[in-house]
């Protein structure tokens, strides 16, 4: 036997999926235990264990490779709970995070309805506080020469002075130029490390090598203010694993949609933020290629957010100035917006002026919504779904935890219904349809807005919860159908099975369009020399190694810059580069606008990019032989839940996703009832089990 276990730990529950190389696939699913996370990691892992009538030490002993993403860094930021850190820049240069850059600062992070009253904003609180912050003489210049040598002595007393005062964990060290010329900050390094070895130290030149001194500050501090936490909970994480039995490798997702060991991992720390819905988007791009659709909407709907991605002709798109809470960062990302709308999102009324707000506060996994019966007195949508019908009191995480659903009427009554002047009812089915025109908002944001027609699109419907909702609005939306993923509830976790080890090379440069060939074919050669070092380093054969190459190009004079891909076929010639820049500028005009480009500007190139990628033999879903179309099989009865289409409380059927069979047709109104989620199929509606036990709605 060999098995493959992959986890995700999400705001509210963990989620595992197992392949196995004979019996297919087992997914878990356990609440979520901050701060001790790695103790519901092993207790989701439990579950799927039992899914396959094991322990979980017989499962460690035959697991080849374990796979782990988590929120440990996202909740380090939010919350403000990452290792005391200081800065070391160069002298003249110590307000750099204070200052930010113009409105990036005062309102990068916040919503649009604080945005629309900017007397009230202010520019968000650094990590590092001024007091932690030190300037060293040293200065390199553009080119990467050295203009003032870093003084050894002086900065040795200043750093430990420092570093007595303020008790700092971690040292976040970003000088200027320092990614043409690393030497003073690898100096500052060894001088760290004789004062004190167990001290975290993050530099600019290997976290954020790129031009743009705020930008590369920020994003060193950032994975210095988290470092320490990162590589708490994965030394703990990797002990527990080790208790089990477990010797085999210990993979992490990143935020761009690739792995690392966990050692890299705890190093480069900020590659974890917002790692489970970049999972989620890989593993939605896996499951359309499977299924042979191109263009997808990702929608991922947990308990706490609502996250939605794109997938355009089979391709992944890249954030390019990402943020985690109010703070720039620019290491690499996939493009994941996201709005406080989940399961546990709570939802208030305003007696004065009769409206309902969802989120962006959570109840979390615990006290959690009032239904979980935990001590929770804050009505959530989770709630709100159990009032209208659709949840289960008996099902709810696989029969492990009863629903509370005269509790959450109670609160739900008390606290909106009441001050609302509505019935329960009446105002639950208020709830339920302010969530889904919230969501249907937000897809139209990043489909609509950024020219992209929804009608061309499935849907993917993953997250606990986002199968309660994806009906409704993806009929708003008019897509072409809506798929609910067999791993629905734990896709982000099978996005991290389907993934591969990633590395991220870049070099910044200053290359005029035309001309010039011979400098970047020099650039271009030297990442795919370093990538195919480092994951044949890693134990990767040839055949198993992918090299991707990209370069950042921007019209003379202009800020705003456009990833392009570089043809496979090197060294480029200078028809080679015509081509490059006319992809160049047919990417502009897509992104800004037909009749934008402006090649008599001139172009030029100013980053250049290698994505490595070491090709993993993890298993997949394997296709079953589809059946007739009569669900009776798995059906259990029936129940009054609410009909949106006919906007009134119908007797709907209620099926039982196991017993359910590919090829089985179900008509809606009805509620199809899963061990981990629970999938609403609107009146009106179709769905079909399709030949992967995925769930395809169709309108």
């Amino acid at each position: 036997m060999s098995y493959v276990v992959a986890t995700d730990v999400g705001g509210t529950c963990t989620d595992t999926v197992v392949f196995s190389d004979e019996h297919g696939v087992a997914l878990g699913k356990a609440l979520s235990t901050p701060p001790e996370f790695a103790n519901g990691v092993m207790a989701s892992i439990k579950t799927a264990a039992d899914d396959f009538g094991i322990s979980v030490e017989e499962l460690f002993r035959d697991t080849r490779l374990f796979v782990h993403g988590s929120t440990v860094v996202d909740n380090a930021i939010l919350t403000r709970s990452g290792g005391a850190t200081a800065l070391v820049t160069t002298r003249g240069f110590e307000d750099t995070l204070a200052m930010t850059r113009a409105a990036y600062g005062r309102w990068g992070g916040l919503t649009e309805e604080e945005i629309k009253h900017p007397v009230k904003t202010h520019r968000a609180r650094p990590l590092v506080d001024k007091s932690a912050i030190l300037g060293v003489t040293e200065r390199v210049d553009a080119a990467g020469e050295v203009v003032v040598e870093l003084d050894e002595r002086q900065t040795e007393v200043a750093l430990r002075d420092l570093l007595n005062r303020t008790g700092a964990e971690a040292v976040a060290v970003s000088l200027l130029w320092s990614f043409a010329n690393p030497a003073h900050e690898q100096k500052i390094r060894e001088i760290i490390g004789r004062i004190d070895p167990k001290i975290y130290v993050s530099l600019s030149k290997e976290i954020a090598p790129v031009p743009g001194e705020y930008e590369r500050t920020s994003t060193t501090v950032i994975n210095a203010y988290t470092g320490p936490v990162t590589h708490a909970y994965l030394t703990d994480l990797q002990k527990q694993l080790k208790s089990t039995g477990y010797e085999g490798p210990v993979l992490v997702m990143q935020g761009y949609g690739g792995l690392l060991s966990a050692e890299e991992a705890a190093e480069r720390s900020i590659g974890m933020l917002e790692c489970g819905p970049a999972a989620g988007l890989i593993g939605s791009q896996d499951l359309g290629q499977l299924m042979g659709e191109d263009d997808v909407i990702a929608a991922d709907m947990g308990g706490t957010t609502f996250k939605v991605g794109v997938i355009r002709g089979g391709l992944l798109e890249y954030a390019r100035e990402p943020i985690v809470d109010r703070y720039h960062y620019t290491a690499p990302k996939l493009d994941i917006v996201s709005i406080g709308a989940g399961g546990g999102s709570l939802v208030r009324a305003d007696a004065a002026t009769k409206s309902l707000r969802i989120g962006p506060e959570s109840a979390g996994s615990n006290p959690g919504p009032v239904c979980y019966g935990l001590g929770g007195t804050e009505p959530a949508l989770t709630d709100v779904m159990t009032l209208i019908g659709y949840m289960d009191p008996t099902t709810f995480l696989n029969g492990s935890l009863s629903l509370d659903v005269e509790g959450a009427r109670r609160a739900f009554e008390e606290k909106v219904a009441r001050p609302l002047g509505l019935d329960v009812e009446e105002a639950a089915v208020g709830v339920y349809k302010v969530a889904a025109a919230q969501i249907t908002d937000l897809i139209r944001k990043v489909t609509v807005e950024r020219g992209h027609d929804p009608r061309e699109f499935s849907i993917h419907a993953f997250g606990g919860s986002c199968a309660l909702l994806a009906d409704a609005f993806g009929a708003e939306l008019s897509v072409r159908r809506v798929i609910i993923p067999y791993t629905a509830s734990v896709n982000c976790a099978y996005g991290m099975v389907a993934s591969d080890v990633v590395h991220e090379f870049s070099t910044p440069c200053a290359i005029r369009v035309p001309g010039e060939v011979k400098t970047l074919n020099e650039l271009l050669s030297a990442l795919i020399t370093a990538g195919q070092a480092r994951l044949r380093e890693e134990g990767f054969s040839d055949d198993r190694i992918e090299l991707d190459l990209a370069a950042d190009l921007r019209y003379r004079r202009q800020v705003h810059e456009v990833t392009t891909r570089v043809g496979a076929d090197m060294p480029l010639d200078e028809a080679g580069l015509e081509r490059l820049v006319a992809d160049f500028e047919q990417l502009y005009e897509d992104k800004y606008g037909k009749g934008s480009a402006y090649k008599e500007a001139g172009v030029e190139i100013r980053m250049v990019r290698l994505t490595a990628r070491g090709r993993l033999n993890t298993p997949g879903m394997v296709p079953l032989e589809e059946g007739p179309a009569d669900p009776a099989a798995a059906l259990i009865g029936t129940k009054r839940i609410y009909a949106l289409n006919a906007d009134s409380f119908v007797d709907g059927r209620i099926y039982r996703f196991e017993a359910l069979k590919p090829g089985n047709v179900i008509e809606g109104a009805a509620v199809i009832l899963t061990p981990i989620t629970t999938i609403v199929v609107q009146d009106g509606h179709r769905a079909r089990m399709d030949p992967y036990r995925n769930i395809v709605i169709e309108f």
